[in-house]
């Protein structure tokens, strides 16, 4: 299986199960998925100040939502219209960067074209520093390479952070994956103390080495929370050994160079527990363990994730 193929097709958190024909009606372009997406979600953190609207503690906890059948059934409790009506911000779901680049993830995967979600880090929130984010990164047959799209980034969003580039063909230097962050900072080039969460206080080589796992969950179509821990993810402020160092320098040169690299980033998955995505991660947000069918999907046997793959 070719890494655009593994990535066209739904699975495990961007499936959706019988809201499927929810997606069907949805136009095909990129910028009009994009808007849907946009008038869906609405960044629970901000929606006071950026849209006049109060979430209720119930609402706050929809960013906990893993998986994207969830997400809608939760839409439709919100409002039955379909998802391309406008939807006024107080019926939009709570979410973070990640629901806003799942959904799209999803959308585009129903409608055939290779998605995945890159997690990393922006520049355009708080510079100099490099804020935690998450966006969409599809093929474009017309352009034959991936496009880099930060679905969260609606009118509102580009005003307040005065955005000067292109939302739907980000420049690189924008965002930098976990990978390319890792190895910027590993070089020198970069310094990790300007990684995090400015915010929380939450920065450097542990926060990077963690958001690297998670990409690699993500690259592997099992794009958890952004606050879910486990396995071989660092503890907050802890240094990093001489195992662990070598451990996230492979990760990131995979990533790197990812559809050159896709057979062997594969293996390395599936084959180290540490990586791997378990039954039951630690949800850090919450401070507590969780399961989900999700989770049982992702590492079931008989879903069909391990298809044409040499392990």
């Amino acid at each position: 299986m070719t890494a655009l193929d593994f990535y066209r097709q739904p699975f495990g958190l961007t499936e959706t199960g019988s809201y499927g024909f929810l997606f069907d009606a949805l136009p095909d372009d990129i910028t009009a998925l994009v808007a849907v997406v946009q008038g869906l979600g609405i960044y629970d953190l901000f929606a006071g100040r950026f849209y006049g609207v109060s979430l209720t503690e119930q609402r706050r906890a929809e960013i906990h939502l893993r998986g994207v059948k969830e997400q809608l059934e939760r839409l439709l409790l919100l409002s039955d219209k379909p998802l391309t009506h406008p939807r006024p911000p107080d019926q939009r779901l709570a979410c973070r960067c990640r629901h806003f680049t799942l959904l799209l993830v999803a959308m585009l995967r129903h409608k055939g074209t290779p998605a995945r979600a890159r997690c990393g880090f922006a520049t355009y929130f708080n510079a100099p520093r490099f804020e935690d984010h998450w966006v969409c990164e599809y093929w474009s047959a017309d352009a034959a390479r991936w496009v880099l799209v930060d679905p969260q980034l609606d009118a509102v969003w580009r005003e307040r952070l005065t955005i000067d580039f292109d939302i739907l063909d980000m420049p690189r230097d924008r965002f930098l994956t976990a990978g390319d962050a890792w190895l910027r900072c590993r070089s020198g080039e970069a310094d990790p103390t300007q990684f995090g969460i400015s915010f929380a206080g939450l920065y450097g080589p542990w926060f990077i080495a963690g958001s690297l796992v998670r990409e690699l969950a993500a690259l592997n179509k099992v794009e958890l929370l952004p606050w879910d821990v486990w396995g071989a993810q660092p503890q907050p402020g802890a240094p990093l050994t001489d195992e662990q160092l070598a451990l996230f320098d492979t990760v990131a040169a995979l990533t790197h160079r990812l559809d050159a690299n896709f057979e062997a980033l594969r293996t390395l998955y599936e084959n180290d527990e540490r990586l791997r995505v378990p039954l039951v991660v630690f949800n850090a947000l919450r401070n507590q363990p969780e399961g989900s069918s999700a989770l049982e999907l992702a590492r079931s046997p008989d879903t069909g994730y391990n298809q044409g793959h040499d392990v």
